[in-house]
């Protein structure tokens, strides 16, 4: 066996640590008093964003939407300008009804300004690139906060298990966490579900395809005044420490799409992929596009494709078949067709009016928090993360890798802790180019 890899946590172990959820929230019993003390529509919830970015921006705004009795008091994150920039974008619509409170001294630069503001707040906003997320995710259990958490939430299988030992405190806490894969919180999915793990629409399922392929997203460049960990950081889509591959930061939605219609996650995965339109040095080391297959245990077979070239054929989106028909998901347009063997339309969702997932995610949070319910998503947010994991360590490798190699592996990509002093583990040659996987070359990672 490779020494990448490490015995000790077997599937079995993995699958009964969580609990698999039905749908977008897990609700148990009522919290204890001091878990819910938030009176409807007269407490105030007091949120602190950690990561300023774009996505921290649009959760703020939708946590706000959510609940009138919210307030943002915090904002963390490693630079200035992206922090002045979430200020000014919300102070543009919040600033005046006071529900922006963020004096000067609840502004919070660096990579420990997470510590600093997440005291402040009752609920915290995750936000920042998902190789951070176990530390800040730890950091909310230990001081009892409920969270919205972006996916993934962990770039390798070291942080998978931390993440997991943390979301085993938050439960016996009864923390609420809601995950950002939304397509757990959207009618067409959750209709789509209904009807095919529920009624049975389909028959049997016996196979599924999960696309994410595009023309590719932003590239962050190098400033003059940037260290090489700042920078990376700054362009942090295109380093896997960071980010984990495409296959973590988007394809993963597609991904727990399956795991959850099924009910199973992959016991192994093989697969291809590599860069060939997208090669320069602001690429970082990632691949350009992976395509894996994962083979469940029942015998279902998953291909899983994500691509970023320009001018190719894209599509975004889901297809399961059954023994008796299929169902598709194609597109942002909320749509869900579910056919039988010969083409004859069972459902035919129009979603043009449904509530927008991402609005929707946080208004069950925080009525759920309000309500002293209680929502989860931390144990398939941890399985999926994992699926995304063993994908690429096949894309990368070129090799079959199975579930348990992958979760007990020791391939740490994400230091354990980030300081400004901190080495990136990752450092370009003497012409500015990363280090980039080889398949049948390169060990799983």
């Amino acid at each position: 066996m490779n020494n990448r890899f490490k015995r000790g946590l077997t599937r079995r172990d993995f699958m009964k640590k969580t609990t698999l959820a039905a749908g977008g929230g897990l609700f148990f019993s009522s919290l204890p008093v001091g878990a819910s003390a938030f009176a409807a529509g007269n407490d105030t919830l007091k949120v602190a964003v950690v990561g300023c970015g774009g996505r921290g921006s649009g959760a703020a705004n939708q946590a706000l939407a959510a609940d009138p009795g919210v307030k943002v008091v915090a904002l963390a994150d490693m630079f200035r300008n992206r922090l002045d920039s979430c200020y000014n974008a919300l102070a543009q619509r919040h600033l005046e009804t006071g529900r922006l409170d963020v004096p000067e001294e609840h502004k919070f630069v660096g990579l420990d300004a997470y510590k600093k503001a997440i005291p402040l707040a009752d609920v915290v906003i995750l936000t920042a690139p998902p190789g951070f997320r176990p530390a800040h995710f730890e950091e909310c259990v230990k001081h009892g906060k409920h969270m919205f958490c972006e996916k993934p939430v962990a770039t390798d299988a070291p942080g998978i298990r931390r993440f997991m030992k943390a979301a085993k405190e938050a439960r016996e806490k009864k923390l609420n966490v809601v995950l950002g894969l939304q397509r757990r919180y959207q009618n067409n999915y959750r209709e789509g579900y209904k009807r095919i793990a529920g009624e049975g629409m389909i028959g049997d399922i016996i196979s599924a395809q999960a696309y994410w392929n595009e023309a590719g997203v932003w590239v962050r460049h190098r400033e003059s005044w940037m260290s090489e960990l700042e920078y990376q950081i700054h362009n942090w889509f295109y380093f896997t420490w960071l980010a984990g591959d495409q296959i973590l930061e988007q394809n993963m939605h597609n991904i727990d799409i399956v795991n959850w219609f099924t009910g199973e996650y992959p016991e192994t995965a093989q697969g291809m992929g590599g860069r060939e339109v997208r090669t320069g040095k602001e690429y970082g080391q990632i691949f350009d596009h992976n395509f894996i297959e994962y083979t469940y245990p029942s015998g279902i077979k998953m291909h899983a494709q994500c691509r970023h070239q320009p001018s190719a054929w894209s599509r975004v989106g889901e297809t399961i078949q059954g023994t008796h028909g299929s169902i598709v998901y194609a597109g942002y347009n909320n749509n869900a067709l579910i056919t039988d063997r010969k083409g004859n339309v069972l459902y035919d969702h129009d979603g043009l009016n449904d509530p927008n997932p991402y609005q929707q995610e946080h208004d069950e949070l925080f009525a759920a928090i309000r309500s002293g319910k209680h929502i989860d998503d931390s144990d398939y947010g941890a399985k999926t993360t994992m699926t995304a994991i063993l994908g690429r360590m096949a894309s990368y490798s070129g090799q079959m890798i199975n579930w348990e190699d992958a979760i007990n592996s020791d391939a740490q990509l994400m230091p354990y802790e980030v300081t400004e002093d901190t080495e990136p583990p990752v450092l370009p040659d003497e012409n500015g180019y990363y280090p980039v996987p080889i398949p049948g070359v390169s060990e799983p990672h």
